[in-house]
């Protein structure tokens, strides 16, 4: 995907996550336990972002392609298409909570290479700092530890 496609996609997905941002506040986001810091860091994640690494080994957003994660205030979902031919590798999505400093996603829809991970919900220990989101898999079963940049 040249850097034009890969900024039309990128567009694109700005409007729907604006149209599901709108949507989300008019039925208004609710956090466990009602905690000051849970809300905030809930709206630091609100936003578009990228792959670009673990946290011991984090470099730059690719030139093309990636893996794109979305957040709502109550939604989020992974997007990443083949940087050649811009066809869509895996995409899955849900809902989300945030309490505290852990997160949990729930896995609620998937296309065919990740339709396995349907019914299916993962812990986190997240912090946003800035442009960077870093979340660490809570669990043996759970190994995505990764870090990501806010898409600009």
């Amino acid at each position: 995907m040249d850097n034009s496609t890969q900024r039309r996609v990128i567009r694109a997905a700005a409007v729907l996550l604006v149209t599901a941002i709108v949507l989300s506040v008019g039925a208004g986001y609710q956090q466990p336990n009602g905690k000051a810091g849970t809300a905030k860091l809930a709206k630091e994640l609100i936003g578009t972002w990228i792959l670009v690494g673990t946290p011991d080994k984090v470099g730059e957003p690719p030139e093309s392609g990636g893996r794109l994660k979305f957040f709502t205030g109550r939604h989020w979902l992974i997007t990443q298409a083949d940087p050649k031919t811009g066809k869509v590798i895996f995409h899955h999505g849900g809902t989300y909570t945030v309490d505290g400093d852990t997160y949990t996603e729930n896995i609620e829809y998937a296309n065919e290479s990740t339709a396995q991970l349907i019914k299916t919900s993962f812990k986190f220990k997240i912090k946003v700092e800035g442009d960077t989101y870093t979340q660490i898999g809570i669990g043996d079963d759970n190994p995505y530890n990764e870090v990501w940049k806010r898409a600009k």
